[in-house]
């Protein structure tokens, strides 16, 4: 309810019970209960009755947490977010990375803890007014739905997460108007080669860890294993090319 409350109260003109808070008997004539799965971040729009689109459904978020800006275009001065993870599929050059940022023309702003993710209506309105959210792969970059649109997602994207790379995150993005660049890194940026060896399958072939020991073997190695060293020099040019796009008066 904290979490989801502004999304949940414009979904019906009666006020949303906490069954956990109120523990009270309710009755009603009729009921829908259950979700309807189209797609990762996605609607099928014949399915749902008015034919919403992932446009509309935009909309609502920016009303349902008061987010000012609708387009890219709308923000003066370029801004990045960059989702820094502390465990897993860490950055381990992040200090460089940000002084590239900003070295480019960024202004670059850092999100490290999990609690300012978990406070939606702040971070939903922080994430906004962004032009660029850059992330290795991971549930992070979901807040993609929170950037203007004309803005530009930018993917790390690590070794063995090709499939799930794309399919969760780069269709989604152009599926909202959002931009998006695929960073993949070489095996030398992956901090597998030091733990397993540059010949080592896990390096070479990604895909026989998947075929051999299913989706947790690979998720223990691509997922909770690996960190990234970012090649400063290739990285750039993904960061110039962002930097394009959002300063594009054409775009």
């Amino acid at each position: 309810m904290t979490k989801y409350g502004k999304v949940l109260s414009r979904l019906s003109a009666y006020e949303v019970m906490n069954p956990a808070a109120n523990g009270s008997l309710h009755c009603f004539p009729g009921s829908v209960v259950g979700l309807k799965y189209h797609d990762n971040l996605a609607l099928n729009s014949s399915d749902i009755p008015g034919g919403y689109s992932m446009s509309d459904f935009r909309h609502f978020l920016r009303q349902a947490y008061d987010l000012q800006f609708v387009h890219v275009s709308q923000i003066t001065k370029p801004r990045l977010m960059l989702l820094s993870r502390t465990n897993t599929r860490r950055f381990l050059n992040e200090d460089e990375m940000i002084a590239l940022m900003e070295g480019i023309g960024f202004q670059v702003i850092v999100i490290r803890r999990s609690k300012v993710i978990s406070n939606l209506g702040k971070f939903s309105q922080l994430i906004n007014s962004c032009s660029v959210l850059v992330g290795a792969h991971g549930a992070g970059l979901t807040n993609e739905i929170f950037l203007p649109s004309g803005a530009v997602m930018v993917q790390v994207e690590l070794l063995g997460t090709e499939w799930a790379s794309n399919t969760y995150y780069g269709d989604t993005a152009r599926g909202m108007g959002v931009h998006y660049l695929r960073y993949k890194i070489e095996a030398e940026e992956s901090s597998l080669v030091k733990l397993y060896g540059r010949n080592h399958s896990v390096v070479t072939d990604p895909g026989s860890v998947y075929r051999d020991g299913g989706y947790r073997a690979a998720r223990t190695v691509y997922l909770d294993q690996q960190n990234v060293r970012v090649n400063l020099v290739r990285f750039r040019e993904t960061l110039v090319e962002a930097l394009s796009i959002v300063t594009d008066l054409d775009r």
